[in-house]
């Protein structure tokens, strides 16, 4: 008597393949955000231990304000010697110059109230830029050249984006007035003016 074979038609071999190649991609993405929550949970779970510390400078910020007794003192108001300051880059930013008029001490945004530099982000012409480039390195200098001191900004503590308003005072001197004598800001006057 013949044996009979069974035959598989093509159809059900070429399906298996396809939920092959199907459940290879979905694992491959699987893998993919595993590897990606891992990363993150180790960026964001376990940053430097400043982080705690910024969070006690802001609650000490807020209730030395309301002292009347430690009027234009703020925990802002000694810059350490030994930080470093660079250009921002990244999302992470700690002792970093932003442009002519911002940086970033101890993880604080502050905008040196005495002046208005340049734009660099967004200028309205060539000649802002360049202008706006070179208050930013002058700034990053100047903080980069020994200890300063910020003072509170009378009347006002933040700006409209959040940003801490404080004078930066070097040897008794405003940085901002070093930087309007250079030429690269104006003195501020509560508004904007062009620099095109």
């Amino acid at each position: 008597m013949a044996k009979v074979v069974q035959f598989r038609s093509r159809q059900t071999s070429r399906s298996r393949s396809g939920s092959s190649f199907v459940m290879l991609v979905v694992l491959g993405m699987l893998a993919s955000f595993l590897v990606g929550a891992g990363i993150s949970y180790y960026v964001i779970d376990h940053r430097p231990s400043f982080q705690p510390d910024l969070e006690a400078k802001v609650r000490d910020i807020t209730s030395r304000s309301r002292d009347p007794q430690n009027a234009g003192q703020d925990i802002l108001s000694t810059a350490s010697p030994v930080a470093s300051y660079r250009r921002c880059s990244g999302s992470v930013r700690v002792n970093c110059i932003v442009d002519g008029d911002t940086l970033w001490t101890g993880g604080v945004k502050v905008r040196i109230a005495d002046i208005d530099a340049p734009e660099i982000g967004k200028p309205q012409c060539a000649s802002e830029k360049a202008l706006g480039e070179r208050a930013t390195v002058r700034l990053m200098e100047l903080v980069n050249s020994g200890a300063f001191t910020m003072e509170s900004w009378p009347g006002r503590d933040e700006d409209r984006y959040g940003r801490k308003l404080r004078v930066l005072l070097k040897d008794g001197r405003s940085i901002g007035d070093i930087l309007v004598s250079e030429g690269l800001a104006r003195t501020w006057t509560g508004k904007r003016q062009p620099w095109c």
